[in-house]
């Protein structure tokens, strides 16, 4: 069984891009992140023609989460529960669904935009809610995983100069000790380092080639609990995906079960 997660920058940007990438990989389930969209533009049709069905999460141009499955989609759960507003409006970052053996949950982290601004603590908030929300599941016998964009870096060997991230959010170690108590559950990065390369970033910014110089961050995750984890057979970063015209600023992150 493949699953993946991938930060897609806009669905509707993308769709082309998605199905060659769903059809070529062989990827059963897919958990994507930054659909930009609302629900009825998500582009169900599409998928279904290739054998697809969605969860989708989404409300407008922002944010939106997803997950996409071939092999069931069951016990949907929308929106992170007792999850955290930003400014009043609760935000479409989370989504769960029991897909074939396994449970997953598709995540885009808040960002924090900076250490001092309101949304950082909203990212803490965010954090805190999540680990309640997964703790079940994570101690549970049945393969389960929280897959998306972390918008954390977990380690200084996750950037590509930890000098040029100081005073900055995603490496702060607030962030990262809520990316501990989020493991403390149960969960595991399942994706090893390194992988058959070194430093295997998954987010490079579209601005200063910062792709061809690997000047790249790994911030999307797959944290699954014991169950997942025993089954894990692979595990590798798409960057192949994220080179050439109109690609994400992110690339897919794949990991392969013996389920």
């Amino acid at each position: 069984m493949r699953i993946a997660t991938w930060n897609v920058n806009s669905i509707t940007a993308r769709l082309p891009r998605l199905l060659a990438w769903l059809e070529g990989s062989g990827t059963d389930v897919l958990c994507v992140q930054e659909t930009k969209s609302t629900a009825e533009q998500f582009p169900h049709a599409e998928l279904r023609a290739l054998g697809y069905e969605a969860a989708v999460e989404a409300s407008g141009r922002w944010n939106g989460v997803a997950v996409i499955s071939r092999v069931g989609l069951d016990d949907v759960v929308h929106g992170l529960p007792d999850g955290p507003a930003y400014e009043g409006v609760p935000e479409p970052r989370a989504v769960a669904a029991t897909c074939g053996p396994l449970r997953v949950w598709s995540v885009y982290v808040p960002n924090g935009r900076e250490v001092d601004h309101p949304h950082f603590a909203y990212k803490l908030r965010w954090f805190e809610a999540l680990q309640a929300a997964v703790a079940g599941d994570a101690a549970g016998d049945r393969p389960f995983a929280v897959l998306g964009d972390y918008n954390v870096a977990p380690t200084d060997d996750d950037v590509f100069d930890p000098a040029a991230f100081e005073g900055l959010t995603h490496v702060t170690p607030a962030e990262r000790a809520a990316l501990a108590a989020l493991r403390s559950t149960g969960l595991t990065d399942v994706v090893p380092r390194p992988l058959k390369y070194d430093r295997p970033y998954t987010y490079w910014d579209y601005r200063q080639l910062a792709f061809p110089k690997n000047r790249g961050m790994r911030i999307d995750l797959v944290y699954g609990n014991a169950a997942f984890a025993k089954a894990v057979s692979d595990a590798y970063v798409d960057r192949e995906e994220r080179k050439g015209k109109g690609g994400s600023d992110h690339a897919p992150v794949v990991v392969d079960l013996d389920l």
